[in-house]
C-alpha cells in the first residue's frame, strides 16, 4: 500500500507541474522593447521595431509607414517593456521635453502635461502639442496613446495659432502681438484664405518666413542702419515728403520705406502713413496692415504678387522675388536665399504641410 500512495503522489506533482508550465502566469514580463520606429528608416523583413509600447516585425521592405500600419506589412509581436501597462508616470522613465533640444526620430519625451509623445519626425524642440507633424502621442508603457482636444478655433480664422505663433518667433519684441496680427486681417480678408488649407498654410508660412529674415526674427520694428534714412525721400513725387526727408525709413514686418510707399499704402488702407509714418512703428495693427498690404498688391522687382506667387502655384522662391529679388535673385546673393528658404521650411513644418517646389528665385 505504502508503494501505491507513492506512486499517486508522483504523478499528481508531475500533473500540477504540467500545469504550471504550461497555464501562462499574469506576471510574466513583456518583451524588452526595439528599437523605437523611425519614419526616416527603412525596414527590411525580418527587421523588428517598438511602437506605442508594442513590438512589430516587418514581414518585407517598408519605409515611413507607421506600425501597425495599413498594409499588412507590419507583424504585431505583442506588448513590449514591462508587461504590466502600468499609467503613463508610472514606471515610464523617458525625460522631460525641453525647448530648444535636438531630437531625433522615435524620441520620446515626457510634457508638461504628464504625458508621453513620440518624435514622428527630426526636429530641434518643437512643442509636441503645437506641432503635431513634429510628434504625435505616445502610449507609454502599451497605454492607448492619449487622446487630444483640438485646439479652439483661432481668432479671424487665421491658419496659425498664437502657440505656433509664439514658437515660431521665441525672442520677438513684443510690439509685434499676435493680436495685431489677427487684426490686420481683415484689410486683406483673401490672404492665408485663399485655396485649399495645404496652400492657405504654406502662404501664411511664406509671409512670416519672409517676414522673420527682413526683422531678424521680429526683433527689429525699424531699420538699423540710420545712414540710409534720408535716401528714402523721392522728392520728384508730386507729393514729396511732407514729413521730413529722412522720415521714410523702412518700419514694420515687411520693413515699409520710401515716401511713395508709405502714401501708397496709407491710400489703401485709409491711413495718413504720407503725413504720419511712425503709426507705423507705434501700432501693431498698423504695421502689420502695411506687412499685408505690400504681400496682396505688390509686385516689387518680381512679375507678380506674393499672395498670386504662393495661391498660384509659383513657389516661395517668387515671393523672395517680389520682395527683394533685385538684389538676392539669379545668383546676387545665395546666402540671404537661403535664409528665407530655411525659415520657410521650418514655418511649414510647424504647420503641418509639404513645402511644395520651386523654393528659390
Amino acid at each position: 500500500m505504502s508503494k501505491l500512495r507513492a506512486l499517486v503522489a508522483l504523478v499528481a506533482v508531475a500533473v500540477v507541474s504540467t500545469l504550471v508550465a504550461v497555464v501562462p502566469s499574469n506576471e510574466a514580463s513583456a518583451a524588452a522593447c526595439a528599437a523605437p520606429w523611425q519614419s526616416s528608416a527603412v525596414y527590411w523583413g525580418g527587421n523588428q521595431a517598438s511602437h506605442n509600447g508594442r513590438n512589430y516585425q516587418a514581414r518585407w521592405w517598408t519605409q515611413n509607414e507607421a506600425p501597425p500600419g495599413t498594409t499588412g506589412v507590419w507583424q504585431d509581436l505583442g506588448t513590449c517593456g514591462g508587461g504590466s501597462n502600468p499609467p503613463p508616470g508610472g514606471t515610464c522613465n523617458y525625460p522631460n521635453w525641453a525647448a530648444g533640444t535636438w531630437y531625433a526620430a522615435g524620441a520620446i519625451v515626457r510634457y508638461t502635461n504628464g504625458l508621453y509623445y513620440i518624435a514622428e519626425h527630426e526636429n530641434p524642440g518643437y512643442d509636441p502639442i503645437v506641432s503635431t507633424w513634429y510628434w504625435e502621442p505616445y502610449g507609454c508603457n502599451g497605454q492607448p496613446p492619449p487622446t487630444t482636444t483640438p485646439p479652439p478655433t483661432n481668432p479671424g480664422g487665421f491658419v496659425v495659432s498664437e502657440a505656433q505663433f509664439n514658437q515660431m518667433f521665441p525672442g520677438r519684441n513684443s510690439f509685434y502681438t499676435y493680436s495685431g496680427l489677427v487684426a490686420a486681417l481683415s484689410a486683406y480678408p483673401a490672404f492665408a484664405r485663399a485655396g485649399s488649407a495645404t496652400v492657405q498654410r504654406q502662404e501664411a508660412a511664406a509671409f512670416l518666413a519672409n517676414v522673420h529674415h527682413e526683422t531678424g526674427g521680429l526683433v527689429h520694428i525699424v531699420e538699423q542702419n540710420q545712414a540710409n534714412y534720408p535716401h528714402y525721400c523721392d522728392s520728384g513725387q508730386p507729393y514729396g515728403c511732407p514729413a521730413g526727408q529722412a522720415a521714410y525709413y523702412g518700419r514694420g514686418p515687411i520693413q515699409l520705406s520710401w515716401n511713395f510707399n508709405y502714401n501708397a499704402a496709407g491710400n489703401a488702407l485709409g491711413l495718413p502713413l504720407l503725413t504720419n509714418p511712425w503709426l507705423v512703428q507705434n501700432d501693431a495693427a498698423v504695421a502689420w496692415k502695411t506687412g499685408i498690404w505690400y504681400w496682396m498688391t505688390q509686385n516689387g522687382p518680381g512679375t507678380m504678387t506674393p499672395h498670386n506667387a504662393m495661391v498660384n502655384g509659383a513657389g516661395f522662391g517668387e515671393t523672395i522675388r517680389s520682395i527683394n529679388g533685385s538684389i538676392e535673385c539669379n545668383g546676387g546673393n545665395p546666402a540671404q536665399v537661403q535664409s528665407r528658404v530655411n525659415k520657410y521650411q521650418q514655418f511649414v513644418g510647424i504647420l503641418g504641410v509639404p513645402a511644395g517646389a520651386n523654393l528659390y528665385c
